[in-house]
């Protein structure tokens, strides 16, 4: 039997590699007239536009994946995904806020970072929204009181989430001129994504896959109750504070590059829980691969279906992980409609 689980873990992650190869030559193809099958690989659009944001979409939906399959490991729970503890909505205040400032200096703030300036805007959008993210979080566990129950803690990360949102629709109304600027943030860009993005979020990813790994055994423990884990000699708190860091990371660094994906980090750990039962470590790696193939479909999707114009990645994100949900609620449903 472990001798087949093993077999079938090689294919899967074959198959992911695979899918993500063959993206990347599509994403370099993707442009804005649609594909273009005679690549010329010294053109710099190819090279310094197109190469970026194919891996850049990769790399953020991968950091989903991951962060994804640590928040359903984490709090037990198929349906947890990164957005939990209030990230999305500290990201987006972040952003508001940066605009908002940016206006009153006379400022033009960019998706990217400015680097001169005054300080109110000089971390400009990107780091607004890193900020934001791990403000939200911080603040999540100031109201939970730590980490030591879950329940409290999602709590905490729904009411947080909700009064940050408050905030942001308080800012819009306010400064009706933000939502245009705010809206490619709101619904998920690649775009703009440039190889020092690439670069940080590999080096994220990476950090986080070790962390992820170094710490599986007490997530294979915790799945097995806390109870479990405890008699086992694991410090409970303090490790579930290094994971909730791992995925607060992961989480902030997409976020703040490529704005909000929806359903990415909820979908992609459920495509490897539904043909596999394996430990923690080989489920988290292969979320991120699932991660980074969905993010990756889904704006080469966004460049092409109504080329010259560009659909929001976040939108097609939406439709191909919504999808798959509802398509798996009506498998489930018809397995069990004949039981009484």
């Amino acid at each position: 039997m472990s001798a087949i689980r093993s077999t079938n873990v090689r294919l899967m992650a074959l198959v992911w590699l695979a899918l993500s190869g063959v993206l990347c030559m599509l994403g370099l193809s993707a442009g804005s007239q649609g594909f273009e099958w005679m690549l010329n690989t010294s053109d710099p659009v190819v090279m310094d536009i197109r190469l970026p944001r194919t891996l850049g979409a990769w790399l953020a939906g991968a950091l989903l994946g991951l962060s994804g399959a640590l928040a359903q490991a984490l709090f037990r729970n198929p349906l947890a995904d990164p957005y939990l503890l209030g990230s999305a909505s500290g990201a987006t205040l972040g952003v508001s806020l940066a605009l908002v400032l940016g206006t009153w200096g006379g400022a033009h703030l960019p998706w990217d970072v400015q680097w001169s300036g005054p300080w109110v805007w000089r971390l400009g959008l990107t780091g607004a929204a890193f900020v934001g993210a791990w403000l939200a979080v911080l603040l999540t566990l100031m109201l939970a009181n730590g980490v030591q129950h879950t329940l409290r803690l999602l709590l905490a990360g729904v009411v947080v989430g909700v009064v940050l949102g408050a905030f942001t629709s308080l800012l819009t109304v306010t400064q009706p001129h933000l939502l245009p600027a705010m809206q490619s943030f709101l619904l998920g860009n690649t775009a703009m994504v440039n190889g020092s993005a690439c670069v940080l979020m590999a080096v994220v990813l990476l950090l986080c896959a070790l962390a992820a790994w170094r710490l599986s055994a007490f997530l294979d423990a915790l799945g097995l109750g806390e109870d479990t884990a405890k008699s086992l000699g694991l410090q409970v708190v303090p490790l579930r504070m290094l994971l909730l860091a791992a995925m607060a990371l992961a989480t902030a660094t997409a976020v703040a590059q490529t704005g909000l994906i929806a359903f990415v980090g909820l979908v992609a750990p459920q495509l490897i829980r539904s043909p596999l039962r394996v430990r923690f470590v080989t489920r988290a790696w292969l979320s991120a691969m699932a991660g980074g193939v969905l993010l990756c479909t889904a704006d080469i999707l966004s460049r092409v279906v109504l080329a010259p114009q560009e659909l929001p990645v976040g939108v097609l994100t939406a439709i191909l992980g919504g999808g798959y949900l509802m398509w798996r609620l009506r498998v489930m449903h018809g397995s069990q409609g004949d039981k009484p």
